[in-house]
């Protein structure tokens, strides 16, 4: 059994060699890897993908260590972009800001007579996206607005 120093070394010398490898060299290192630390598989091999310590903080009376991981965020295209909220605002005024999960499937019923009204005029795509939009996107595209709106009336 390896000493938590021994481990480090180990853990400091395969690091490099690791991030370097092709994905079946990666497996067989972490095999072994494995074994010789007796670490945990997700364990070791986020240790071995780590690449940087930022710090050290102390919380709840532990010693915690600060990493970057090198997970990558995927950049995906905005399907709802700025009119979608904005005329997705106006028709949640309109219903006196009815929850997403009821204003959703209401979409489709409450847009056409509210242009037919005119109190609302939509072009063909944002129109299109609201009527395909979930109640999880509503809820989240909406919770930037109410905290704007919570931020503007504590600074009063």
């Amino acid at each position: 059994m390896l000493t938590m120093r021994q481990k480090k070394a180990v853990t400091k010398e395969l690091k490099d060699r690791y991030q370097r490898s092709s994905k079946k060299e990666k497996t067989i290192m972490l095999n072994g890897f494995i074994q010789l630390t007796r670490y945990n598989r997700s364990y070791a091999a986020r240790v071995l993908r780590i690449k940087e310590v930022l710090g050290y903080m102390n919380i709840g009376g532990r010693r915690v260590r600060l990493v970057r991981d090198n997970k990558r965020k995927r950049n995906k295209n905005k399907v709802y972009d700025q009119d979608v909220l904005e005329a997705l605002k106006e028709i949640w005024k309109i219903g006196d800001y009815i929850c997403s999960k009821r204003l959703a499937p209401y979409l489709s019923e409450i847009i056409p007579v509210l242009e037919k009204w005119g109190e609302i005029k939509l072009d063909a795509k944002v129109r299109k996206k609201l009527f395909k939009i979930s109640a999880a996107t509503i809820d989240r595209m909406l919770a930037v607005v109410i905290l704007d709106s919570m931020s503007t009336s504590f600074n009063r």
